[in-house]
């Protein structure tokens, strides 16, 4: 196998060795690690063999109170108690998947043919992917968010022949548009109360029912064996922030090499401590990302499953904190911007009390010098313990007090608030990928994490950096080698659903037919071998000046902002750099009260208010401090709402869809440019 790092340049391209010396025990224990987890099959062979070995643990927690669930009616599952958490074991998860796998070879679906997944994540959710993935069949996902027309795209440019929705309110969108698709058979995951008079739409209670009684003895284990590793498995839409989604090709083989890679990273190796913060049989992982996302589908569900572990579903991104502490999970994967929500709680809780502000300031700054002291002494010491007291416990245990380890991916993790929770005692790891990669390319070690960096790359990943497609500006700011960062590797994708154009634009070729995806991401490495990521290649923005200047690291430095909820950066072609600003609304209110100003109802009028805009001004003279002149935010302007995806100004992964904000907002633009 190629080494981890490439030497090779492309038409030019200088890449960096990085001098391991000569090669470091954990890299050699990386690449020689081997378990049961780790294999060549295909994705439901990995979850049916640990199925096998883990029949008895908790496979799956579920919440009652929240769903009609079809299988709770047909006598599949038993009902959850309204507002907690029952569960079910490997044997009983293997049952349904068997039998649902049997459904959906029963009403037609053959080795090949795409199957779509409409609903939010739930605990039916994995248990149908691995289904129709059992029956030969290929899962292309289906944002809840979508709208009756991008609905309509993601089912017929995959040409879906079944699509699994989650409930009548998801279905009236397919319904709005069918007469434009081929679809066979519709599944409503939850009970049916209209509709029911066609014949093309049953629920999955009713199809486990028909599965179960029209599969074999041995059916099961002849599908799966007559799946290849190199058959495709899933296509997944990218989020389309600035054109047409694209549909990934992910094979068996490009998901199973992925998990390995990770398997490799977070296993509990031999050559770890005892008290290492891993992956295992052991861990409880609370999931609420969708796993219509690349990111959550692998890392919080193929990983967790073959490892064993137990995967309980969130009511809603919203009733996270209470499902934390009824859960108590040892692990959560998310994106930044959760975690930027979590610090943003934690400030909130504190505000009716002076004396806990400052004490909660206190012990933030204590965490933050802790972390980003080599050796702390006594005194030090002695602050954290007491700050640990008083304060950090207390937030543990709102997280449901046994949290071990935090992954961060899908957007970049502000280096401010990885320090600011490795300082509290919680080990978060920030990582790196893409959907066109499965997604993992990097992630950071938990005994060695490195805030503001992404880890250096998984075992068989290898990488260069193409330098010649980024300007002077980019590369003074960098310690390391800077470029676009190209990828290779047995999970990198072999292109995009019916759309050669676009795969050949996203792959290279050098005089030997080497391969390499193109990433679009400008990527630094460090000496380490970490990765620092600074921003995407087309989200460059240059000023009229000459001056490149990258948008996210600006964002990003906001994160830990009271004032600031939302921020986007502007100035492409433009002579400064300006942005357009979200308000947290609740702190500014705050604030009106400690200075006896009453401000309206009205948010527009809100944002009118001087002292607003004073108060959000001194937060923006603060955070310039930190860069260079001309990447400083000269002017703004207030947003009254919110984006989030169902305003369809986030992407699912809660990334800024920055078209569809500069449209929305084009009057707000012309007045931050207006007299330039």
């Amino acid at each position: 196998m190629a080494s981890l790092f490439v030497l090779a340049g492309y038409l030019g391209a200088v890449t960096k060795m990085v001098n391991m010396d000569p090669a470091p025990g954990w890299l050699t224990a990386e690449r020689e690690y081997t378990d049961e987890v780790i294999g060549e099959n295909t994705i439901p062979q990995l979850f049916a063999e640990s199925a096998v070995r883990h029949a008895d643990r908790t496979a799956q927690l579920y919440k009652g109170g929240i769903y009609d669930r079809s299988l709770v009616d047909a006598g599949v599952l038993d009902p959850a108690p309204a507002g907690d958490f029952a569960g079910i074991t490997y044997e009983k998860m293997r049952s349904i998947v068997v039998a649902l796998a049997g459904g959906f070879r029963d009403i037609g679906i053959t080795p090949g043919d795409r199957v779509a997944l409409f609903a939010n994540t739930r605990m039916e959710w994995a248990q149908t992917d691995f289904a129709v993935l059992s029956a030969g069949g290929v899962v292309t996902t289906v944002y809840t968010e979508s709208s009756p027309i991008q609905v309509q795209y993601l089912l017929d440019d995959p040409d879906a022949d079944c699509v699994v929705v989650e409930n009548e309110r998801l279905l009236e969108r397919i319904l709005e548009v069918e007469d434009d698709l081929d679809l066979e058979t519709i599944v409503v995951i939850d009970t049916l109360e209209e509709h029911t008079d066609r014949d093309d739409i049953i629920t999955l209670g009713e199809l486990y029912e028909q599965g179960k009684a029209a599969t074999e003895e041995g059916d099961y284990e002849a599908w799966l064996h007559g799946r290849s590793a190199d058959d495709l498995a899933s296509l997944i839409y990218t989020s389309g922030t600035t054109s047409k989604p694209k549909g990934v090709q992910l094979t068996h083989s490009n998901f199973r090499a992925n998990v390995n890679q990770i398997r490799k990273r977070l296993a509990p190796r031999p050559d770890r401590d005892d008290d290492a913060k891993t992956i295992d049989a052991h861990t409880v992982a609370m999931s609420f990302l969708p796993l219509a996302h690349v990111f959550e589908r692998t890392a919080g569900h193929f990983v967790i499953f073959g490892a064993g572990g137990t995967v309980a579903y969130a009511e809603s991104p919203d009733t996270l904190t209470e499902d934390l502490q009824l859960v108590e999970p040892t692990t959560l994967t998310s994106v930044p911007r959760v975690y930027e929500r979590m610090y943003d709680q934690m400030r909130q809780q504190v505000r009716d009390s002076d004396l806990k502000e400052r004490l909660f300031d206190w012990a933030i700054e204590v965490a933050r010098e802790y972390q980003r002291t080599e050796r702390p002494g006594r005194r030090l010491r002695a602050k954290r313990k007491l700050a640990d007291k008083l304060v950090f416990q207390n937030v543990k245990d709102q997280l449901g007090g046994n949290l071990e380890l935090l992954i961060s991916g899908g957007g970049s993790l502000s280096k401010e608030l990885c320090e600011l929770f490795l300082g509290m005692g919680l080990t978060i790891i920030e990582g790196y990928g893409l959907t066109e990669t499965s997604p993992v390319v990097s992630v950071n070690r938990p005994e060695n994490i490195q805030p503001g960096r992404l880890g250096p790359p998984l075992v068989d990943v290898d990488i260069q950096l193409d330098t010649n497609v980024i300007g002077p500006d980019q590369t003074k700011k960098a310690t390391g080698e800077i470029g676009e960062l190209l990828v290779r590797g047995p999970h990198v994708t072999a292109g995009y659903w019916n759309n050669p154009e676009a795969t050949e634009d996203a792959f290279t070729d050098d005089d030997a037919g080497d391969r390499w995806f193109r990433t679009g991401d400008i990527v630094e490495q460090a000496d380490t071998g970490a990765l620092i990521y600074h921003d995407r290649l087309k989200q460059l923005l240059v000023l009229d000046t000459g001056k490149n200047v990258a948008p996210g690291p600006i964002e990003d430095a906001y994160a830990t902002s009271d004032r600031i909820e939302q921020v986007m950066v502007l100035g492409d072609d433009r002579k400064f750099i300006g942005a357009l600003i979200v308000p947290n609304f609740e702190v500014i209110e705050g604030l009106a009260e400690q200075n006896d100003i009453e401000l309206a109802d009205d948010p527009e009028a809100i944002l009118k208010h001087d002292a607003v805009r004073g108060w959000i001004d001194e937060e923006i003279q603060r955070v310039n401090k930190r860069f260079a002149k001309h990447e400083q935010i000269k002017e703004f302007e207030l947003i009254p709402l919110e984006w989030t995806p169902e305003n369809d100004m986030l992407t699912s992964s809660m990334k800024l869809k920055r078209r569809n904000i500069t449209d929305a907002f084009d009057d707000r633009i012309q007045s931050i440019y207006g007299d330039e």
